[in-house]
């Protein structure tokens, strides 16, 4: 990792953005992401207890993929159809795999949602990855698979390649070295993951 980067793109972000994430000029996006919102939805419908309802949990997947800005509008559609078109055996199995995400093991649950996405060929970063961000924003990384890339090639982070499948040890090696970044910088510029790695790409789009 190049931290001198990171140090200079902190520098740059407090001269544009005096108060950090709180600066009034970055409110719009801030109000336009709604990602404390819907982070207390995500805590409330995917509850320990909620997940005694498959059908359910599933509803509440594709509920939380419609309403978040940061999956495309192309895939939503198609996270809706699929929960449609699921099998019983299906709905379980993506129930069993969310509630290991966030209340399990997560690796197993990583997993185990890759590969029942992959049956409606869904199993992409974005969505594999928005459940556990919004249940715990500031533990969990969102994946957006053009930011990760450019991230790993512009801070020069060494021994970590990026492929389109999902998979958990990308994920785990990849979370570490952003939580390591964000340990550098100040509190200031990303209590919330996305609002770090936002952080990152607008420092990238300035070079």
């Amino acid at each position: 990792m190049n931290l001198k980067k990171l140090k200079e793109a902190e520098a740059n972000f407090f001269a544009f953005y005096p108060k950090g994430f709180e600066d009034e000029a970055l409110l719009p996006i801030i109000k336009r992401h709604n990602t404390e919102g819907i982070g207390k939805s995500v805590r409330e419908l995917f509850a320990q207890e909620k997940f005694r309802n498959p059908d359910e949990i599933c509803e509440s997947f594709a509920k939380i993929v419609s309403k978040s800005s940061l999956i495309s509008l192309f895939e939503k559609p198609k996270v809706r159809d699929m929960i449609k078109q699921m099998r019983m055996d299906q709905r379980d199995m993506l129930s069993i795999a969310l509630y290991e995400l966030l209340h399990g093991k997560q690796e197993k649950g990583f997993e185990m949602i890759v590969e029942v996405l992959a049956i409606y060929t869904l199993a992409k970063w974005s969505i594999v990855t928005l459940i556990p961000y919004y249940y715990d924003r500031e533990k969990n990384f969102f994946i957006k698979p053009t930011t990760t890339k450019d991230i790993i090639k512009f801070f020069e982070i060494d021994g970590l390649t990026y492929k389109p499948r999902p998979t958990y040890e990308f994920y785990d090696r990849y979370t570490q070295v952003l939580g390591e970044m964000k340990s550098h910088v100040s509190p200031m510029i990303g209590e919330d993951n996305a609002g770090f790695t936002g952080f990152l790409m607008m420092a990238m789009k300035r070079e």
